[in-house]
């Protein structure tokens, strides 16, 4: 089993930044990917952005291209994401995603995602 946690989230003003960061403990640990997605009320989870777990390999949704970006720390078993000139419509819960070893494609999916944490909320006023 894989745990993630996420942390990080908060109240900021439009143009700040935020940075998440998802600490990833359980078994031993060698995912194919990790992701950011974000979920408002009654909407699907969107995709933000992937890294793979043993190369620069980075995917983004359109909506954040520019402004988020994610990364990685293997020795820390730790994702981020720095999340810089933050809107109002950025404001949800972000989740972070683990995608098994198994897997071979950074997927923008969730169906390609097999671990998920508990979500951290991101509230950006106007």
């Amino acid at each position: 089993q894989v745990w993630l946690a996420e942390s990080g989230g908060g109240l900021v003003q439009a143009g700040d930044s935020l940075r998440l960061s998802c600490a990833v403990s359980g078994r031993t640990f060698s995912p194919y990917a990790m992701a950011w997605f974000r979920q408002g009320p009654g909407k699907e989870r969107q995709f933000v952005a992937a890294i793979r777990w043993t190369s620069d390999t980075t995917a983004y949704g359109d909506s954040v291209k520019g402004r988020f970006t994610i990364s990685r720390d293997n020795a820390k078993n730790t994702v981020y994401l720095q999340m810089n000139s933050l809107k109002p419509e950025d404001t949800t819960v972000y989740y972070c995603a683990c995608a098994a070893a198994w897997r071979t494609v950074v997927s923008a999916q969730t169906r390609g995602y097999d671990y998920w944490g508990q979500g951290t909320q991101v509230t950006v006023s106007s």
